[in-house]
């Protein structure tokens, strides 16, 4: 009886320690990517620098958002990404501004989110300083990936030709503010690329 016991004692212990191994193992092959910092830029399309003009529409930024020769940036705050399946959340701050006379939009604090069905861009929007909320703003179409994803030199994440164009929410409430027709769903508005620092970086390229 005691042998038998001992027996199952021993069997139940490395079935439990090849448990525990497996799951090291998954772990360790696709861990969740912590980021810190890093940087957001899109080179806005033609097709958008062109609308802007044609309804007399200006824009800018906000915060820590720059805007410079037809290219926006915001930079990175934080966020998570699952390597093994790219599905997180990335966050920024800054935004951008849309005015025509007397109507201001904001569009603040966007974070990038892969991790439901349609990968967007969300941000908090107010229009004349009142608060509407946070809205899918932009749908993103991200490159062909290679999964896991593996970061690149010095442990960061870079994701080149990420598609921006608006999305049907975004264009619904544009057009309703200005009072005109031009915004559809799926317009372009420029190709994106994301570059993020991760807590693994073994040296942060902004100097923070």
């Amino acid at each position: 009886m005691i042998k038998a016991f001992r027996s199952l004692q021993v069997r139940t212990f490395v079935a439990a320690l090849l448990v525990m191994g497996s799951l090291a193992t998954s772990i360790s092959a696709a861990p969740t990517a912590l980021l810190t910092d890093g940087k957001t830029t899109v080179t806005l399309s033609n097709d958008f620098l062109g609308a802007l003009v044609a309804l007399r529409l200006s824009a800018g930024t906000v915060g820590d958002g720059t805007l410079r020769s037809g290219v926006a940036s915001f930079p990175v705050t934080g966020g998570a990404l699952d390597l093994a399946t790219a599905k997180g959340e990335i966050n920024h701050s800054g935004g951008l501004v849309l005015s025509a006379g007397s109507t201001r939009v904001e569009l603040l604090s966007f974070n990038i989110d892969t991790s439901g069905s349609r990968t967007v861009l969300t941000g908090l929007v107010t229009v004349n300083g009142d608060f509407v909320g946070r809205l899918p703003l932009f749908d993103l179409g991200l490159p062909a990936l290679t999964l896991p994803l593996q970061p690149q030199a010095f442990n960061n994440i870079f994701l080149p030709g990420v598609k921006v164009t608006l999305s049907a929410e975004a264009a619904g409430a544009l057009n309703s503010v200005f009072g005109v027709t031009a915004f559809a769903q799926g317009f372009s508005i420029g190709t994106a690329t994301v570059f993020a620092v991760t807590t693994n970086s073994r040296r942060n390229p902004f100097g923070n």
